[in-house]
């Protein structure tokens, strides 16, 4: 079977990638930004990568940087049409299903192609905000209607996000709900764990920007010194605006405060072997992928739960908690507390949805799904 992946070059879409190795299966990849260098990760999969510029003329970073304005309208002229190249290359391989990651990233670029191509199998990958947020924008509302008739198969990392196709239009058959990057490497992240009682941390994902909601978590802790005394509190992934909010916070003279930017993956799992409280905030997600590394790493999960999507992994004062109101700091800080005062008497089985995120349980559903699309 021969399997044309179109996708930015995103650690989600490698690991997903990577559970067809060896499969038997001819897998390609268009790269839609057309920017990218061949992936070693991926030096079994055909690519099609760096097609994007005419002219990659010298000194076209630096006018790219200090003359944005400029550097866009000579692009104009200097970049081939994704639609076309994508089109040729599609008639060069002629794959038995085409498999698009992200849909305003990877599936409105080449909707003209494929709605020509109408007998051409597609295949779409919803992650995270892709349909919940970009529903609420009418230009990408606009281009959510037009792709979802025309997709034949659906995969999603929450429940929520099949509803949300249907109600734009989908009616083709839905493969199910997988974690966006594929399974867990449960062997692996093992040997980064540390006994429960040896672990003093307590977590928080960093991000700000368009979804993330940090800054309210941080707003939550500020007035909890004395409860937290015992904790090591550490933000990781920072972005510079959660920077500049701690610059000026009394958080920047607690002595077991830490904030830390753009980490490595391994170290994000090695940081999590020694966390006891995971929080991850947001005003849109699906399932996110921190949040299964953190449950993977049997970290206690604070999380907030857009569109009900994480409620259907966490069931609230039992396996985690949920917060409801990503922007509400009482009901943040209330939450942490009780999170505190829960942990010493919790009783709940951290291994029961281990086994479903394996990577190697995993990986065989999804060979089998890609197999039987042409059976």
């Amino acid at each position: 079977m021969k399997i044309l992946m179109v996708s930015i070059p995103s650690l989600h879409f490698f690991r997903w990638t990577s559970q067809l190795q060896d499969s038997g299966h001819e897998v390609y990849w268009f790269d839609i930004t057309g920017m990218s260098e061949k992936s070693e990760r991926l030096n079994w999969v055909s690519q099609k990568v760096s097609w994007k510029l005419k002219w990659n003329y010298p000194g076209r970073l630096f006018v790219k940087k200090k003359f944005p304005k400029v550097y866009q309208f000579l692009q104009h002229f200097n970049e081939y049409k994704t639609s076309s190249v994508f089109e040729e290359y599609l008639n060069e391989i002629e794959p038995d299903v085409v498999h698009s990651f992200a849909l305003y990233l990877s599936c409105t670029p080449i909707i003209s192609v494929m709605e020509k191509k109408s007998n051409q199998k597609w295949i779409y990958s919803s992650w995270g905000s892709d349909l919940f947020y970009f529903q609420n924008d009418e230009k990408y509302l606009k281009d959510i209607k037009r792709v979802l008739p025309r997709v034949n198969y659906l995969f999603t990392d929450c429940k929520r996000d099949y509803e949300i196709a249907k109600e734009h239009g989908f009616s083709g058959d839905f493969l199910g709900v997988f974690p966006g990057g594929g399974g867990f490497d449960l062997a692996h992240m093992e040997q980064y764990k540390l006994p429960n009682e040896q672990r003093k941390t307590i977590l928080i994902k960093g991000f700000q920007g368009r979804s993330g909601r940090a800054i309210s978590v941080l707003k939550g802790i500020e007035c909890l010194k004395k409860e937290l005394i015992d904790y090591n509190i550490v933000v990781f992934g920072a972005d510079d605006e959660v920077f500049n909010y701690v610059k000026y916070s009394v958080l920047k003279d607690w002595f077991n405060f830490q904030i830390k930017g753009k980490m490595s993956h391994q170290e994000v799992i090695q940081l999590m072997g020694q966390s006891k409280i995971y929080i991850g905030n947001s005003n849109s997600d699906g399932i996110p992928n921190t949040l299964l590394e953190a449950i993977c790493m049997e970290i206690f999960p604070i999380q907030s739960n857009p569109g009900g999507a994480t409620e259907e992994i966490i069931n609230h004062h039992i396996n985690g908690m949920l917060i409801e109101d990503c922007e509400n700091v009482y009901e943040i800080k209330k939450i942490i507390l009780e999170a505190i005062s829960f942990l010493p008497t919790a009783n709940y089985d951290k291994r029961k949805l281990l086994p479903e995120l394996d990577s190697a349980y995993l990986q065989e559903k999804v060979q089998k799904i890609y197999t039987n699309l042409i059976a």
